[in-house]
């Protein structure tokens, strides 16, 4: 009886969480993915049944942006009421680290795709790299790439790709960069780090840079360091503190955090098909 009510204490623990925290995501799955091991984790410490519970349906959860399933690093998860305030998370500004690759293309601007074209890159000089990411600095037009979570019809671009459908690219849109700069190179890699707006793709700048230099360029590694005002280092949870208190510690913390973000402006065009993903 008493561990039937410790239990029930950790369900109502959980089902009376409520705002936005951080975990890190690990390279290999998908964001939603994630979200689902976070939620079955959580729902099991709790001692709430899955199948056939009406209880599982209110347990809210979201992620505020998605990362490439090849990416690692800050994913801002909302629970509860904090699902509302997920669209803040996918218009403001996030870093990341990424490394790229000078002389080879791949279909999906990443290293788990096709190579699709190889270049000589020898020609290339650290000043020509520098120089080149002034032109990415700024309010820039940007193509999104083919595979990504973009939508068609309802259905993700990357699905359709995958399938073998003809999937046109987007027109280019407006996006936001507020720093860009050079942290090594030891051709063919370099490392860049990125602060950026909503919508914006570190796969797409990445190809453009290597058309830019004349030759071609792929991200190999790709981590978000920040996302709003969660860090990867400070507040992204590991995976062996995905439980209901380390949760609700995260969350007090963060509610202070979230009180002190300076808010960004936002693009006149936001950009639809980027959308907060809630599982319930």
């Amino acid at each position: 009886e008493a561990g039937g009510a410790a239990l029930g204490r950790a369900a109502d623990k959980l089902f009376s969480l409520s705002g936005l925290f951080a975990v890190r995501k690990p390279k290999g799955p998908t964001s939603a993915a994630v979200l689902n091991l976070l939620k079955e984790r959580l729902l099991a410490e709790a001692g709430v049944q899955t199948k056939g519970n009406k209880r599982n349906q209110v347990l809210k959860i979201g992620h505020g942006g998605t990362l490439d399933s090849a990416a690692t690093g800050v994913l801002v998860v909302g629970i509860g009421k904090g699902t509302k305030m997920l669209g803040t998370m996918l218009a403001g500004s996030k870093k990341y680290t990424a490394i790229g690759m000078l002389g080879k293309a791949t279909d999906t601007l990443d290293a788990t795709g096709k190579v699709t074209e190889e270049k000589p890159y020898d020609q290339v000089t650290k000043g020509d790299l520098e120089n080149v990411l002034q032109k990415f600095t700024g309010d820039i037009m940007q193509v999104p790439p083919l595979y990504s979570a973009l939508k068609k019809d309802g259905e993700r671009l990357s699905t359709l790709m995958k399938r073998g459908e003809a999937v046109e690219a987007k027109p280019a849109r407006p996006v936001r960069v507020y720093s860009l700069s050079l942290q090594q190179f030891q051709p063919p890699l370099f490392t860049l780090d990125v602060e950026c707006g909503g919508g914006f793709y570190v796969r797409s700048l990445v190809n453009d840079i290597g058309k830019e230099l004349s030759t071609c360029a792929s991200v190999q590694e790709l981590t978000r360091t920040k996302q709003g005002p969660f860090t990867l280092e400070e507040h992204a949870l590991h995976e062996d503190k995905w439980t209901i208190d380390e949760i609700a510690q995260s969350l007090e913390n963060c509610t202070a955090l979230l009180l002190g973000e300076p808010a960004r402006k936002k693009l006149k065009t936001e950009h639809p098909g980027e959308t907060a993903v809630i599982c319930e």
